[in-house]
């Protein structure tokens, strides 16, 4: 099974002063666990995580006042739509990390992150005798 039979293609984009608590507030609406932080200033894409947002309300600081560009991780390892889900589940392991950012032509076309592929896997699994 490939990366584009899994992934989502709800992507949720935005920009590098979104606050904490407005990234938090379109996340829970779309129901994704991540953004894409797109910043032309700053190099590109970058992704912003329901952990990093909780790392930083633990450590005290105000999702009001907190930028996602404080927060956003810009090493990104990217996806590609054909990626088997065993090399981006290996690329995930690797890297401890959730999601994985899908580019197709250079653009994000959809996130992938563990969830996507348990539920791809689970039923597979569940089908062989014990």
């Amino acid at each position: 099974m490939l990366v584009r039979d899994a992934m989502s293609t709800v992507v949720l984009t935005i920009g590098p002063t979104h606050t904490l608590r407005q990234a938090a507030a379109l996340m829970a609406a779309r129901k994704v666990g991540a953004a894409i932080v797109h910043d032309p200033d700053a190099g590109g894409i970058g992704i912003l995580t329901e952990r990093d947002i909780l790392v930083s309300v633990g450590q005290g600081q105000d999702p009001d006042t907190e930028r996602a560009h404080a927060h956003t991780t810009t090493d990104v390892v990217f996806a590609t739509p054909v990626w088997t889900l065993e090399e981006a589940a290996a690329a995930m392991a690797h890297g401890g990390f959730r999601h994985l950012i899908v580019l197709e032509d250079d653009e994000p076309a959809g996130v992938v992150s563990v969830r996507d592929i348990i539920r791809c896997w689970a039923p597979a699994r569940q089908q062989v005798p014990a």
